[in-house]
């Protein structure tokens, strides 16, 4: 059965520097009817749970390490014994979040994770975080790109942890020279492509993020 993707929201808070904010959260989940992939486990560990719908879950992946994307992975994990994984860049921004409980094993540039037939490719993203990742699978014609890259720009880069010229050198050498029509789909917010917003690199920079 071949892979498919599917697509969950869920809501709580973003918290950093001091402050929160309210936010919904894009989960992903890359697999078919026996297996799966969970791509940010955000906010609601059952209603993850619930739509995984009783597949075996081969690794909970973390696109990065805010609160947000993170905070439902250890119980996600309990509930179905699937390992969490994490770039080592990001543990001081886990341990913020999760200070008793490291994730299960490391991310690392062009590491291979295959789930249903198909290869989701690590792709170290930093930038709006040090360690931030997202996964590219040809197969599908998508890259899942966390906070790097959204419909309209790149992620934020006001806080801790981040630097706008690398997240500009994270999007311009590793996901606008994917194909043009590979979708994006993103940790907050609607899809896009990568040819939509190559065109609007210059602009981007010019602002200064």
């Amino acid at each position: 059965m071949a892979a498919r993707i599917d697509h969950l929201v869920t809501s709580g808070t973003f918290s950093l520097d001091g402050g929160t904010w309210d936010v919904d959260n894009n989960v992903w989940i890359v697999g078919d009817d026996t297996e799966a992939i969970v791509i940010d486990a955000a906010h609601d560990a059952e209603a993850i749970e619930r739509a995984l719908g009783g597949r075996t879950l081969r690794a909970v992946v973390c696109t990065h390490a805010h609160n947000d994307h993170i905070d439902a992975a250890p119980a996600l994990a309990a509930a179905t014994g699937a390992p969490v994984l994490l770039h080592p860049d990001d543990l001081p921004l886990w341990k913020q979040t999760h200070p008793d409980r490291l994730p299960d094993g490391e991310l690392a540039d062009g590491q291979a994770l295959s789930v249903a037939g198909t290869t989701l490719t690590v792709l170290h993203t930093p930038g709006h975080a040090p360690g931030a990742v997202c996964l590219y699978t040809p197969g599908l014609s998508t890259v899942f790109t966390g906070d790097t890259l959204f419909q309209g720009g790149p992620g934020a880069t006001g806080r801790s942890f981040s630097h706008f010229p690398t997240i500009i050198e994270s999007i311009r050498e590793r996901l606008l020279t994917l194909p043009q029509g590979t979708v994006v789909r993103t940790g907050h917010g609607d899809s896009t492509t990568i040819g939509d917003e190559a065109p609007q690199l210059d602009e981007w920079i010019r602002s200064g993020g």
